[in-house]
């Protein structure tokens, strides 16, 4: 977490805390990416927050990843705090066990022999877990969240759709992730991720575009599952590497950008056989804090990796930088149009 980002933490923290007890105003039901998938190796264990849910995350013996409440049911002490051995997950406070595949209890060690309680019927909260384009995806389901505990996670639901994999078009690419932190409620976030006015005055670079290109542009919109989409068009004629890539490969360039719920961002571009894709999501951390995830993949052989995390740092920072002093303003509740 960047400097700045901890500053407005810190002086909001105090501000925010009477206010915990009111929803927060997050989207159930859906995916979100909790960690890279890098992150989680042999019987190491992981923590995440998503919309206020601490988790425990981790990876089987067989390599099936899993997402677990981080909170043992018997006394509350964190499951990341315990030990795992591939298999199961042990509280490290009375060595209660649980599977982690299931979050089902297979051992209380203090029972003896005379104890009737039948521990199977005991469940840690779990989490639907998937891993796709480099991403734990966890499935913040919000069945019984209010009967049970408040503990979101503690049933799941009888079917759970896909975790949504980024579109790639060949075989062959390049791939990066990229992150940022913004000290913001997700709508905010989101609110930046879908708005195309901010875009000339943020994100203006030397390799981009710059104010004095800024000119007047329609687009089209239509109506997508959970979403809409800015329909294929051809791309800013004042942004350079559209140009670029046009020149390259003779051919015209089409740029489509969906925008579907909860919290994502899908941008395609094409130009002859040559594409590039990127979804960018704003994950909800707490109702103070998000965090915008950033994959993208292509297959322009003249585009290193290492000059577009270059180039996509710049961009993200941009955004992290807008927020940070949106924050400033939105601490004083003012009225917004």
């Amino acid at each position: 977490m960047s400097e700045a980002v901890r500053t407005i933490l810190r002086m909001d923290g105090a501000a925010n805390e009477p206010a915990r007890e009111a929803d927060a105003g997050f989207l159930w039901d859906f995916w979100y990416p909790a960690a890279r998938s890098s992150a989680i190796r042999g019987n190491r264990l992981v923590t995440a927050m998503l919309l206020e849910v601490p988790l425990v995350l981790g990876r089987t013996a067989e390599g099936k990843a899993f997402a677990m409440r981080d909170s043992c049911p018997h006394r509350g002490i964190p499951l990341s705090y315990g030990h795992f051995d591939g298999a199961t997950v042990e509280c490290s406070y009375h060595g209660w066990r649980f599977d982690a595949c299931t979050a089902r209890c297979v051992e209380i060690p203090s029972l003896s022999s005379q104890d009737k309680l039948k521990v199977e019927r005991i469940f840690a909260g779990h989490y639907p877990c998937e891993e796709r384009d480099g991403y734990v995806w966890v499935y913040m389901t919000s069945r019984d969240r209010k009967a049970v505990d408040n503990a979101p996670g503690s049933r799941l639901p009888e079917s759970v759709p896909a975790a949504p994999p980024l579109p790639v078009f060949s075989k062959k690419y390049r791939i990066t992730h990229l992150e940022c932190e913004l000290p913001s409620h997700v709508d905010q976030g989101i609110i930046g991720l879908m708005d195309p006015a901010h875009g000339p005055f943020v994100h203006q670079s030397w390799f981009w575009r710059s104010k004095h290109s800024i000119h007047e542009k329609q687009k089209q919109f239509e109506p997508i599952p959970f979403g809409f989409r800015m329909s294929p068009h051809s791309p800013s004629s004042n942004s350079a590497p559209y140009q670029l890539l046009k020149r390259i490969t003779g051919e015209g360039v089409t740029t489509t950008i969906d925008f579907v719920l909860p919290n994502m961002r899908l941008e395609e571009i094409h130009s002859g056989k040559m594409w590039f894709s990127s979804r960018a999501t704003v994950t909800p951390v707490r109702r103070d804090l998000c965090r915008i995830d950033f994959v993208a993949a292509w297959n322009l052989p003249f585009l290193p990796v290492s000059l577009f995390r270059m180039f996509g740092k710049t961009f993200l920072r941009q955004d992290q930088e807008t927020m940070i002093r949106q924050a400033e303003g939105l601490k004083h509740d003012p009225k917004l149009m």
